[in-house]
């Protein structure tokens, strides 16, 4: 098997959450590969100085502002997009985890989490497949998932986020069969990292999570272009990372 990105050169990738951590990274990993990327988020001004950072590279990047919780944000940045060209890849990116509990916790904070990890990934997915098929594109969709989405850890007040990811695992797998049922050659991949240092999970404030060992940034961007890289009739459906040390 011979890996290589070289058929998504000059092709459009839509990343969410492209603002910061690994969102920006997987920007500009892509952009790097000369892949055009239309990196969506509700704060533009993070993607526009990364891609003053990438001028001169082989690919580009375009800031889309959106909030993936309401539909006529998703609407409006995807017609921006179809300004660029047609849609190949998607990463779903975005993502929430909020200081709550399922005992006495904030409805709310259990709104807001379920609609950025679930609801937002269904909106953004079910228009990046609408202009896939409508270009006749065999086009690639990465949901970014966690290892909470195969198992629950005692996460103390953070428990409505397993549930979150384990709707991830089983939504990837549901469209996956529904790609198959309508005869698409669109392929969707669930990429499910452990501890990753540095990111959001990580600097809730008071967040008790205890780990042995972390992922670093860059094992997940790695990962997403290696998934990237395999054939149009090979699909990766679902990558479990997990730190070496880490025992769960």
């Amino acid at each position: 098997m011979v890996l290589s990105l070289d058929r998504w050169f000059g092709k459009v990738a839509v990343v969410t959450g492209a603002s910061v951590g690994i969102g920006a990274l997987i920007s500009e990993k892509l952009v790097e590969a000369g892949i055009i990327v239309a990196g969506l988020a509700r704060r533009t001004q993070p993607i526009e100085e990364l891609s003053a950072k990438l001028k001169g590279k082989k690919g580009k990047l375009h800031a889309i502002k959106c909030d993936v919780t309401k539909e006529s944000d998703i609407k409006k940045a995807f017609w921006e997009v179809k300004k660029i060209g047609p849609i190949h890849i998607l990463i779903n990116n975005a993502g929430l985890v909020q200081k709550t509990t399922l005992y006495n916790g904030d409805p709310e904070k259990w709104k807001n989490i379920l609609e950025v990890n679930v609801l937002g990934t269904c909106m953004v997915t079910k228009e990046a497949i609408k202009d896939m098929t409508e270009n006749k594109v065999a086009g690639q969709i990465i949901n970014m998932n966690s290892v909470l989405g195969h198992f629950v850890y005692n996460i103390p007040e953070a428990n409505v986020y397993p549930a979150s990811k384990h709707a991830i695992t089983a939504l990837t797998e549901a469209l996956r069969l529904e790609l198959l049922d309508i005869d698409s050659s669109i392929k969707v991949t669930s990429v499910s990292p452990g501890p990753v240092s540095g990111t959001e999970f990580f600097s809730q404030d008071n967040l008790q999570v205890q780990v042995k060992g972390f992922l670093k940034p860059e094992n997940i961007t790695d990962t997403v272009m290696f998934v990237l890289s395999t054939p149009p009739d090979m699909l990766v459906a679902d990558v479990i990372l997990r730190p070496l040390k880490e025992p769960y």
